[in-house]
């Protein structure tokens, strides 16, 4: 048997066989990458966050339980005005996070007191 006889009977369920590793290949990536992005987000909700929600209201978290995503979240819109929406009602993080500057704030306090323990050459 030739290669072209090989083609021409086996050639397009090697096709479709090549298609359907692509199209798995590819959806695996991509629920891999989704998957990547809402951890990196439920990180970075927490409260004191500033978000965008889906309507396009920007507010900042009071409440948010990021073990029970059916638990709705408490979002302060203006002062003293804080509204009940689905977690997923959450579109993005907007605003600084309070975490990291928590972590900024650690990292300074530590450096500021290596530099006190140096002993001063003078």
């Amino acid at each position: 048997m030739s290669f072209e006889e090989f083609i021409g009977q086996y050639g397009l369920i090697v096709l479709l066989v090549v298609l359907l590793v692509f199209m798995f290949w590819s959806s695996r990536r991509r629920m891999q990458k989704q998957k990547a992005e809402q951890e990196q987000r439920a990180r970075q909700t927490v409260p004191g966050a500033e978000v965008l929600l889906q309507g396009g209201l920007y507010g900042t978290i009071v409440e948010y339980d990021a073990d029970n995503l059916d638990q709705p979240a408490l979002v302060e819109i203006a002062p003293g005005v804080e509204i009940k929406v689905h977690s997923q009602a959450i579109l993005r993080v907007v605003g600084p996070n309070p975490a990291d500057d928590e972590i900024a704030e650690a990292a300074d306090d530590a450096t500021d007191a290596d530099a006190d323990d140096k002993p001063n050459n003078v």
